[in-house]
């Protein structure tokens, strides 16, 4: 006869199989629907027993599934899902934020550096080289530490909503004072410096406001979070659906539209050139503004998590907890229980993990600012060294185009072919392996950039002196050396190659270690890096001159590969407890993990053992 705990179990096992069949989407249904865009997998309907019951995800939303086993773990191919619609809504809104901020900070060098007077080509303020450099280098620091206060803004009061919505307008304000004060009548007026001051500080408050929210947002419309078996629709091949393939692929899209939107180069600096500077920034403020219309229209769309009150608070009186105990487990209410403490803590044991985890992805960023230096070097001493060659009327600041280009080229073949390459053949790429890839390929763009430079100065006619001597002159007009500024080409396309490894991984690594109501805040601290590496920048403003530019060249080019090496001796060990990290996160769709309390989960991964 059978106890009444195994008629309660049978009973359970009954009503749950009953529930797999006839309502499916309580198990995980296909994910063919108005939600996503062009879905080739669906998940796999599980058979309930005894044996296999604890591995079924049982969530409300309709997107659980069957937990894969170590034996699928290790046999079966890993895939990601279709991208949700409105995460490519979020896109546009970021194509038309970079449009403008690049379109409009591309033109900077010349607008700073060169007089009105034409003989350099066109300009404005007349400050030279190295207060064109200082400028656009205070402007770059400025719009990565802004991304701090628009941070906590969303996270703890706002949401990233309604948050980008406000710095959108402020930074509208910013690019109206920047145009009106670049018109001729302005700048014979004396306006123009003081009004790009102004404009530039304002751009900068508005870009950081956005910047650190809509990364996070674009990641926040894809809801799993948890690994689940999938079938392939085309072959009925089982597979594992690895919420973190499709954030990947999220952060790759975005990317490229980051770049696509980059593009304005190819416009500005002809208008800059061609008609002047104003109707360049007012091209950007148009543009601008659509993206605006984008995000306000598309409102009822987008996944869209409230703030979560004093979540970073807490998250820095768990590290103030860790310090002063000098334990990474001295805040979990479990450990002060141990201890016979008080435990009426504002947080819970799962809560402290995934601070820890937060912890490991900043001590990672820490290296960034050396690879944030080199990527500055493209928008600003690259510039004028284009301009020390011979353009044959190509614009010296439309270089910069092949960076984005060469994302655009390669970022989708990267996506489409590598990636899916390695994993069919079980080869892994972790994040810790593609940072380090991309720090390596930016030390090569570094060392193409100071061979250029060096045969800068072997061609005359000013040799070591480029554009300062009278011999290049044409009609009043400096033209460089005689090298052709196509030279440069290889050194944008290779640090557009590592921008696709390193600052992709980056803002990925950002939004998966991050808890889930301080995505906003880690993506800021990712952000940061960059700030760090224009004060490094600024600090190295009075090594720009000729010829010791070549050996700062150089410099960061050994300073990079170091950063690489040093990264993989200290972190590489990350990639093997990466699945362990990500799962800490749960499927959401009203987010529950984001409720007070909601998730009290005692999975650990001992990351303070294994950093």
């Amino acid at each position: 006869m059978a106890s009444a705990h195994e008629t309660t179990a049978a009973e359970a096992l009954q009503h749950n199989q009953e529930v797999a069949d006839h309502k499916p989407h309580v198990y995980g249904a296909t994910i063919n629907d108005s939600n996503v865009a062009g879905a080739h997998t669906s998940l796999e309907k599980p058979h309930v027993d005894g044996s296999d019951s604890a591995s079924i995800i049982v969530e409300e939303d309709g997107i659980g599934g069957v937990k894969p086993t170590a034996e699928d773990l290790a046999t079966l191919r890993k895939v990601g899902e279709p991208l949700p619609k409105s995460a490519f809504l979020v896109a546009i809104v970021e194509l038309c934020e970079r449009f403008t901020y690049y379109g409009a900070s591309g033109i900077f060098q010349n607008y700073i550096a060169r007089p009105r007077s034409g003989e350099q080509g066109r300009g404005a303020l007349g400050m030279g080289h190295q207060g064109a450099t200082g400028l656009s280098t205070f402007f770059q620091f400025w719009c990565y530490v802004t991304p701090i206060l628009g941070a906590i803004i969303a996270d703890q009061y706002l949401g990233k909503y309604n948050t980008i919505v406000i710095f959108c307008c402020v930074y509208i304000v910013g690019l109206i004072i920047l145009t009106c004060t670049s018109i001729p009548a302005a700048l014979d007026s004396g306006a123009g410096l003081g009004g790009f001051i102004v404009s530039i500080i304002i751009i900068g408050l508005g870009t950081g406001g956005i910047k650190s929210n809509v990364a996070p947002l674009i990641a926040d419309q894809y809801k799993r979070r948890q690994m689940v078996i999938g079938r392939d629709d085309k072959t009925g091949e089982r597979v594992i659906i690895d919420p973190a393939i499709t954030i990947q692929r999220i952060y790759m899209i975005f990317y490229w539209c980051i770049n696509a939107g980059s593009l304005s180069l190819l416009a500005t600096p002809y208008m800059e050139r061609d008609i002047d500077f104003w109707p360049a920034y007012l091209l950007c403020l148009c543009v601008f503004f659509v993206g605006l219309l984008v995000l306000v229209l598309g409102r009822k769309v987008y996944v869209v998590r409230p703030p979560q009150g004093s979540v970073i608070t807490n998250a820095f009186r768990v590290i103030f907890m860790m310090i002063k105990n000098r334990n990474m487990n001295a805040p979990k209410p479990s450990f002060q229980a141990g201890l016979g403490r008080d435990t009426s803590l504002r947080w819970d044991d799962h809560f402290v993990e995934e601070v820890k985890r937060a912890l490991v992805a900043c001590q990672v960023f820490a290296f960034y600012p050396i690879y944030w230096v080199i990527y500055g070097n493209f928008s600003t001493n690259f510039v004028t060294q284009a301009g020390q060659m011979r353009s044959h009327g190509i614009p010296n600041d439309l270089m910069q185009n092949f960076d984005p280009i060469a994302i655009i080229v390669f970022l989708p073949l990267v996506d489409q072919i590598l990636m899916p390459t390695l994993r069919k053949y079980k080869i892994r790429f972790p994040p810790i392996n593609r940072i380090v890839t991309g720090f390596w390929i930016a030390a090569l763009a570094m060392v193409y950039a100071c061979v250029i430079q060096y045969y800068i100065y072997q061609a005359g006619p000013c040799y070591g002196k480029p554009t300062l001597c009278d011999a290049d002159l044409v009609d009043g007009v400096h033209q460089g050396n005689n090298i052709h500024i196509a030279a440069q080409t290889g050194a944008y396309i290779l640090i557009g190659l590592s921008e696709i490894f390193a600052s992709v991984t980056g803002l990925e690594y950002a939004y998966t270690k991050a808890p889930p109501g301080m995505k906003s805040f880690v993506q800021s601290m990712y952000l940061l890096t960059n700030a760090f590496g224009s004060a490094i920048s600024e600090a190295l403003n009075p090594l720009l001159y000729d010829p010791a530019i070549m050996w700062v060249f150089a410099g960061l080019a050994i300073a990079a590969l170091i950063a690489g090496a040093l990264i993989w001796i200290i972190f590489h060990h990350l990639n093997d407890i990466e699945d362990e990290m990500n799962q800490l996160d749960q499927d959401v769709d009203k987010d529950p993990a984001m409720r007070k309390n909601s998730v009290n989960g005692q999975h650990t991964i001992d990351i303070d053992e294994k950093a």
